[in-house]
């Protein structure tokens, strides 16, 4: 099958462009892209000062570079319409190459581009697209050694890559690679200490350009309370849950941050956002007070683990529950942003000193493009089409079946290592989350989509298995009945069987060494 897809670099290269030709459509129709307050913030801060490290300043700076360079934004996301078109293509080929069927695969990731969770993802101002890439890349690159059987040292190389930039790409991602990599050593046989070398070493890069080399360039480390946010959300949960757990103590702490209504409202387990993202909450006194705050979490977690667990389940739903709770606040699936300008997202005064955010606002290429897209993106949008279009979860669950069907159909268990990745993401989104945002669960979208083919195919191949069993079985009855006649003792002292009949006089007639012909 390996050889097979290297003499048909045509198809590999039709993929990528038939792929490229959609989200380019799609990046002129929502020109410049899709964006949230989040993307303001990428670039107001690296342009007013100073910058910051909360988000990813890999991802800020080549905002920066576009904007500076370009005077607009379009750069980045046309950059990662071409970058999701290659990811796209090198998991459908490594599937290929694994043993997925090449026609299906193929077509599938045609298809991919067409539907809004990857077309107009791709095509908004988000540091979670690149992250979801280099997702997508590790999958195809784990496929590629399960089709060898082995980890190379060029895998190796390209593994460690990857996982460097997963890790810059978003604050969460060297927990990804924590967990991935002991995944992908207990699977494999060989090179297991230099795997697990590489993941270390990928996951500690993030920790020492923040804490080490960033502040040296005036690179501000994020907030405590960016950091804790989460727990900070755990504490809101409990005191809407029971106050009597609570002290004078500390209902001094929490009013020194914020009214006690504030923080009984932002006691919703689905989500943070109503605790921290509103004016009553004082990000400073957080900040002033996160030793504190953090000591009343901890305290929590020993005399009453069950709530935190149980918060952490709840906003941790989008990787684990496949459908939303419209009961629940903040239950809800959050998508993609759909507003015109900035303004609306950060307010006319909030960014005082940012004029340029002008460049956030909506300006198709094509008006003729939009008018297509948007109303395609209306539609899937509709909540009935939440659970198969914008929750990662139920992906998760198909990847896992079809890893699993496909290393058993082809007897090779570095199959799995296609999906370590899947579940590491859907480890840590479900252990510490803000809210119940698809972006965070994508790349398991992407991949569980692009492994159906190779599931099917896998599905065909234990049926056929399965029924041809007594035939095989038959065959190997009679080949062990069947009567063996053994060569007398003297024969096999001299080494050799004797003959007779036709192929006596074959060997007869047949020149012997030495002798003249």
């Amino acid at each position: 099958m390996g050889s097979d897809t290297r003499r048909r670099p045509w198809t590999a290269m039709a993929t990528f462009l038939v792929v490229q030709a959609v989200l380019g459509c799609w990046w002129a129709a929502l020109y410049p892209g899709l964006f949230s307050r989040d993307s303001v913030l990428y670039l107001s801060h690296t342009l007013v000062g100073p910058w910051v490290s909360d988000h990813s300043v890999l991802y800020d700076g080549l905002v920066w570079l576009s904007f500076t360079g370009t005077g607009d934004l379009g750069a980045v996301t046309f950059a990662q319409t071409t970058a999701m078109a290659g990811a796209l293509t090198y998991l459908a080929r490594s599937l290929v190459r694994l043993g997925a069927p090449r026609v299906a695969t193929t077509v599938v990731a045609m298809l991919m581009p067409l539907a809004p969770p990857v077309g107009a993802f791709t095509v908004t101002l988000w540091k979670d697209v690149p992250f979801t890439i280099c997702a997508v890349l590790i999958a195809g690159a784990c496929a590629r050694v399960a089709a060898r059987r082995a980890v190379t040292v060029p895998a190796l190389i390209w593994l460690l890559v990857l996982f460097v930039l997963l890790g810059l790409f978003r604050a969460n991602g060297f927990l990804v690679v924590a967990v991935a990599v002991p995944v992908m050593v207990l699977i494999v046989r060989t090179m297991r200490v230099r795997l697990l070398l590489a993941g270390a070493f990928a996951a500690a890069i993030p920790l020492l350009l923040n804490n080490l080399v960033f502040p040296q360039y005036g690179i501000v480390p994020p907030s405590r309370t960016y950091v804790y946010h989460t727990a900070f959300g755990d504490i809101a949960v409990a005191y809407r849950e029971n106050p009597k757990w609570f002290t004078p103590a500390d209902i001094s702490l929490l009013t020194s941050v914020a009214p006690l209504e504030r923080w009984w409202e932002g006691g919703a387990c689905a989500t943070i956002n109503p605790l921290i993202w509103r004016k009553d909450f004082s990000w400073w006194q957080a900040d002033m007070h996160a030793t504190e705050l953090l000591e009343l979490w901890r305290r929590l977690l020993v005399t009453e683990p069950a709530t935190v667990v149980r918060t952490r389940l709840c906003r941790g739903a989008i990787a684990w529950r496949p459908v939303q709770d419209e009961l629940t606040t903040g239950g809800m699936t959050y998508r993609l942003s759909r507003r015109p300008n900035a303004d609306t997202y950060v307010g006319p005064h909030e960014v005082s000193d940012f004029p340029e955010r002008w460049v956030f606002s909506l300006r198709p290429l094509s008006m003729e493009l939009n008018r297509v897209a948007e109303p395609w993106l209306d539609r899937a949008l509709a909540p009935e089409w939440d659970w198969v279009l914008w929750r990662g979860a139920s992906w998760a669950y198909l990847s896992y079946l079809a890893a699993g069907l496909a290393a058993w159909a082809l007897r090779g268990r570095y199959v799995l290592m296609v999906v370590a990745g899947v579940a590491a993401q859907q480890v840590v989104v479900l252990a510490n989350i803000s809210a119940q945002d698809f972006r965070y669960m994508a790349a398991p979208i992407l991949v569980g989509v692009l492994l159906v083919p190779l599931l099917v195919g896998s599905v065909v191949r234990l049926l056929v298995r399965l029924v041809t069993w007594p035939f095989r079985r038959r065959r190997l009855r009679r080949s062990m009945t069947r009567p063996h006649i053994a060569p007398p003792p003297d024969a096999e002292r001299a080494g050799s069987v004797p003959v007779s009949g036709p192929e006596a006089e074959r060997v007869q007639a047949a020149p012997q060494p030495g002798a003249e012909v």
